[in-house]
């Protein structure tokens, strides 16, 4: 069905988004979308689009791997999409990864990498970086279990 893999930062105001390319090695920020009633047809939308055949979701944990509460956030999300995607024929496999920090990463990456102040005050350019780091984690993780 599909050949890519989208990457999912969840947070209950925004949800940041990436996209693998075809050969699932390198994952690119896409975009970050409010978490409004808009949200699942956002992501049926780039899930057709893009051919999706997984959904890797960033699993906010505390440092001592207890769940936050955004953790249940993100796994009531997950399955209410499943069911979302699954009721309109789309049928993607869920996968969750730890993304303790993913944020801090992209905060270095983008105070390193982008020059205007005012980008990098931008929360909606972390969690699309958040949602790249995710993705980009799963993508490596996969390609050593193959070796």
């Amino acid at each position: 069905m599909g050949n890519k893999y989208l990457g999912i930062d969840f947070g209950l105001k925004r949800v940041g988004v990436a996209v693998s390319d075809e050969g699932k090695t390198i994952s690119f920020p896409r975009i970050t979308i409010l978490n409004n009633n808009s949200l699942f047809d956002n992501l049926l939308l780039i899930c057709r689009e893009e051919y999706i055949s997984k959904i890797i979701i960033g699993l906010p944990l505390r440092l001592n791997s207890e769940n936050t509460h955004i953790t249940e956030a993100a796994k009531i999300f997950s399955s209410e999409l499943k069911i979302f995607l699954n009721q309109r024929n789309f049928f993607p496999d869920f996968f969750f990864i730890d993304e303790r920090f993913t944020s801090s990463l992209a905060q270095s990456y983008i105070s390193e990498s982008v020059k205007s102040k005012k980008k990098r005050k931008d929360k909606s350019l972390t969690d699309s970086i958040s949602a790249q780091i995710i993705l980009q984690d799963f993508l490596d993780r996969e390609k050593n279990l193959s070796k």
